[in-house]
């Protein structure tokens, strides 16, 4: 649709249009060497050519609306993880598939249809609605039909899910309950120290049996070392309890098996391996305040996931710590929040650290004193003491100093501020900086998270005050926290642990690895200087259990540091990295874990239940077969949506008007010259 408006009165038309004709009367008002017919036709000529360049003076802007139609959509959601692919076989699942893409086609008329299915080693429904509202957020989302065998093991249950329109289930898989025994769950802690025992409960799902002999084996190494039996009774389900040694350092892999019986028809939930971290003992983390803050709590739950920690918290006059803790030779790490505080409670502790070989992490905040720190030998001092700023994390992909996993930069930028001293401040040369500060959209080049060698432990500064907002922020949009989590716990490994002034340095990024993902390496190598250095060739050779050795090898360069190995399969593996340095061949070795993903296979019974209350909250239907969903989806009342958008022109800079005057008045020029005239 186009529509003319003037920025001026459109009164002045008549104006121009007058001006035209007056100006085509005075010059063709007398006679000339031509006839009357083509005096009229060039007298037309110049008052339109006129009459059109006095008009776009008055700046007449030409309005264009463009309307876009968007059909309803209807997403449509197959189940293709491997509870349903174990029970249905590739000839069923196939038949099913193709079932589901002809009742697609027969919607394509009414609907924009959009076939995704979820293949995964878990199911998860709840996440994949949930992606589907995300994805058709705003947009003119008519239904979802979801077909499953109602099984999740993974995310909250999919009646939780709120939904603005209705969901259609198709049922498929075997509902038939099973002769089953199952290792439901194996409880172990990941962490045990040499020398010890450490439990382990084995839980035993009993399904269509009553006074069943149940026997569960652990076994290391391929020999049994502990076995135990019971009888089932009526009961569904088995306790089994173990105490085992914790002998060699390292990872320790042990093999938790139930004897089958005849009747069983899924064996696979039947064996686990579970595998153990053997280490000498734990690292003393000490916590020191003036008073409580919420940012200690937050950082508590991120030191205590890993249980090779030992957690204190010593609160002058609040929460004391014994005298042998407080020991700096007793401590791998001290934090001190909010000190050194105003009241001076906590200057004699952060001295006596000071020359401790414990690493130190400060957390500054309101209740800081800025100006001890100069005045006690660390070299921070701030230019506007008393003055606050609200900032957001912007992370520092440089940081070298250790790894984190893809996507944590992403989702620090979007944290809430928090708050940190205003204005500009000076710190050491050498300081590495992990985080930033980002005012609003401006980036500056002011740390917020930083660190450097003091000389006799590491020291690390975090300039903001609540931290905590951040673990909240991504518990409430992701409900999980494992960006704040990994970024916090690694900086602490690294505080508590002894500087490495090593050359060469290869490593996974992470000690454990699920089979479904990439065994990620970063090897990271420095000269004399320890300045970083590129174009180095890095070997890395494998051995799994079997004794089989792998050999890798990769450049690294500024924009790829990193190397990705895909396709292991669940095991313990050593590793050994080597390069050639500038002062002879460099090697450093390792262990990491890769673990096999068998949630699926604990349950093949369909719940076709969930899926009936799914589609009777949500407005939808459950079908057994689709025969008639298509029929019965293309009755939802759904609009197609018009998507109005308008552009304005103005008419003195379109093309078409300005070859339309230099037509008028070429042809003018012609005919004039042709008869002889100027």
């Amino acid at each position: 649709m186009q529509r003319l408006i003037f920025e001026s009165s459109p009164a002045f038309i008549i104006l121009c249009i007058a001006l035209g004709v007056g100006y085509g009367w005075i010059l063709y008002r007398t006679k000339h060497t031509w006839g009357k017919t083509t005096n009229r036709i060039l007298f037309f000529v110049r008052a339109l050519a006129v009459a059109l360049a006095a008009f776009l003076l008055i700046g007449p802007i030409l309005k264009l609306t463009t309307n876009q139609y968007e059909k309803p959509a209807i997403a449509i959601v197959v189940d293709s993880s491997l509870s349903v692919t174990g029970v249905l076989g590739k000839e069923k699942q196939a038949a099913l598939i193709n079932n589901i893409k002809e009742q697609a086609k027969a919607l394509e008329d009414t609907y924009q249809v959009d076939l995704r299915s979820f293949e995964t080693a878990t199911s998860d429904i709840h996440g994949a609605l949930r992606s589907i509202t995300s994805d058709y957020e705003g947009k003119n989302l008519a239904g979802i039909i979801l077909a499953s065998d109602g099984v999740y093991n993974s995310g909250p249950s999919p009646l939780y899910t709120t939904m603005r329109v209705p969901i259609y289930t198709i049922g498929i898989g075997d509902t038939t309950q099973r002769v089953d025994l199952a290792l439901k769950n194996v409880a172990f802690n990941k962490i045990a120290y040499q020398g010890n025992r450490f439990p382990v409960r084995a839980e035993v799902l009993v399904k269509g049996l009553t006074n069943q002999d149940v026997r569960v084996s652990i076994s290391s190494g391929g020999k049994v070392i502990h076995t135990e039996n019971k009888n089932s009774g009526n009961k569904g389900l088995l306790d089994f309890d173990f105490l085992v040694d914790a002998k060699e350092k390292g990872i320790q892999r042990l093999d938790v098996s139930v004897e089958p019986v005849k009747q069983e028809v899924n064996q696979k939930n039947n064996r686990t391996a579970i595998y153990v971290e053997v280490v000498e003992g734990k690292k003393k983390i000490l916590v020191i305040s003036p008073s409580p803050h919420p940012d200690i709590k937050a950082l508590r739950a991120a030191i205590e996931k890993n249980s090779n920690y030992e957690f204190h918290l010593h609160m002058p006059g609040v929460k004391e710590e014994e005298q042998q803790v407080l020991q700096p030779d007793k401590v791998d790490l001290v934090i001190f929040s909010q000190a050194l505080d105003n009241d001076g409670k906590t200057l004699a502790l952060v001295q006596k650290y000071q020359k401790s070989k414990a690493g130190m992490l400060f957390m500054v905040g309101g209740k800081t004193n800025l100006r001890q720190f100069a005045n006690i030998g660390i070299p921070l001092t701030f230019e506007n003491i008393g003055q606050r700023d609200e900032v957001i994390p912007n992370f520092n992909i440089e940081f070298r100093d250790f790894a984190f996993s893809d996507g944590i930069a992403g989702r620090f930028s979007r944290y809430p501020p928090v708050s940190v001293p205003f204005g500009k401040f000076t710190y050491p040369a050498d300081a590495a900086v992990l985080l930033y500060q980002r005012i609003g959209s401006v980036a500056t080049n002011r740390p917020l998270l930083l660190s450097w060698n003091g000389p006799t432990n590491r020291i690390a500064v975090l300039l903001g005050e609540g931290i905590w907002k951040w673990r909240l922020n991504e518990f409430a949009e992701t409900e999980k926290s494992e960006a704040f989590d990994e970024v916090f716990s690694k900086l602490i490994q690294y505080l508590s642990t002894a500087d490495d002034r090593r050359r060469f340095r290869s490593f996974p990024i992470q000690n454990e690895f699920s089979d479904s993902e990439p065994v990620t390496f970063e090897s990271q190598l420095y000269n004399d200087l320890f300045e970083p250095i590129y174009g180095n060739t890095v070997q890395i050779e494998l051995r799994d259990e079997a004794g089989k050795v792998s050999p890798y090898s990769y450049t690294t360069s500024p924009a790829g540091t990193r190397y990705r190995i895909g396709g292991l399969k669940e095991g313990i593996y050593r590793y050994t990295a080597s390069t050639q340095l500038s002062t002879g061949k460099e090697q450093v070795s390792g262990e990491f874990l890769v673990t096999a993903q068998n949630i699926e296979s604990q349950n093949l019974t369909a719940d076709f239940g969930l899926l009936r209350k799914l589609s009777g909250e949500s407005g939808g239907k459950f079908y057994l077969d689709s025969k008639n969903l298509a029929s019965d989806v293309s009755k939802i009342p759904a609009k197609t949506l018009i998507h109005s958008e308008d552009s304005f022109h103005p008419m003195i800079n379109l093309k078409a008007v300005f070859f339309l005057l230099l037509f008028l008045l070429s042809l003018e020029w012609f005919t004039r010259k042709y008869f002889g005239a100027y």
